[in-house]
């Protein structure tokens, strides 16, 4: 389920429904940052519906904009015969909105689920593993969590149809972040990327050849940029939950997907997995 915490402003908290059902096992917390780094904190909300079900608390900046719950649509108004945006002068990026979300969202969700944790009479007083925390996003989204990696009580990332951009290629205005951010990441790290026809395939692709440092893998499937986020439980992003099982709870049915030779998406003719210091 997904609701807004009178807490936890500008966050949208998607959890399972019953906690208490989970007996001993603990929430992990994945912090997530939305597409275009919007505050529509429901764009992606299959996907991160699938997340919670599995016991994570996912905790997106922004809040419900879109689907069950939002508010009514203001009305237009643009004229309805505007001419769209020109095209920006030649060798020069598209100038998107800058974000109307922050990197430092995806650490204040981090802050607020392990004060929960501790506080009594919270319902997730002593729910929480602080062993199990994870960053994750999707396109500029991705670009904060990369940034929000660096946090030491992160344990692992999953940065979706992402990647760095060159030095001074990035086409959002006050997304600024280099390819320094990647000597921060300290914890095992994937890329799930959309191919060749994804417009984050080459910086995603750059991304993984320039990390050495910390275990990384990146899994290309052909759905291009938008993903299959849309479709029942997020579609092929489910797959983020084997990554996040096998890092954050050591399943070794999740870990088997990654894993050797014969791994399973290593024989799923769908994706193709690269890897590096992982076996």
């Amino acid at each position: 389920m997904k609701e807004e915490d009178a807490s936890l402003a500008d966050h949208v908290v998607y959890r399972p429904r019953e906690i208490t059902a989970m007996g001993n096992r603990k929430l992990g917390v994945v912090a997530w940052g939305n597409g275009g780094c919007s505050d529509d904190a429901a764009s992606t909300r299959f996907h991160l519906l699938e997340l919670a079900s599995h016991g994570y608390l996912v905790i997106a900046s922004g809040r419900v904009l879109s689907g069950p719950g939002a508010p009514p649509r203001p009305a237009q108004t643009a004229a309805p015969n505007a001419a769209p945006p020109g095209p920006p002068p030649a060798g020069q990026p598209r100038q998107l909105p800058p974000p109307k979300t922050s990197t430092a969202q995806l650490t204040q969700a981090i802050d607020w689920a392990l004060k929960e944790n501790a506080r009594a009479g919270s319902p997730y007083q002593g729910r929480i593993d602080p062993g199990q925390i994870a960053v994750s996003g999707f396109s500029c989204g991705g670009l904060q969590a990369i940034a929000a990696a660096k946090d030491p009580r992160v344990r692992t990332a999953v940065f979706q149809n992402t990647g760095i951009f060159d030095a001074g290629a990035s086409p959002m205005s006050g997304m600024t972040i280099t390819k320094d951010a990647l000597k921060d990441i300290h914890t095992p790290v994937i890329y799930i990327l959309g191919g060749p026809t994804d417009i984050a395939y080459k910086n995603g692709m750059d991304d993984f050849q320039k990390i050495n440092h910390v275990p990384v893998a990146v899994a290309n499937i052909d759905k291009g940029h938008g993903g299959t986020y849309f479709q029942p439980n997020g579609g092929a992003a489910a797959m983020a939950v084997n990554w996040l099982q096998w890092q954050l709870r050591g399943d070794e049915k999740a870990r088997a997907m990654f894993v050797g030779k014969d791994c399973g998406l290593c024989k799923d003719p769908e994706w193709k997995l690269e890897k590096k210091q992982i076996p």
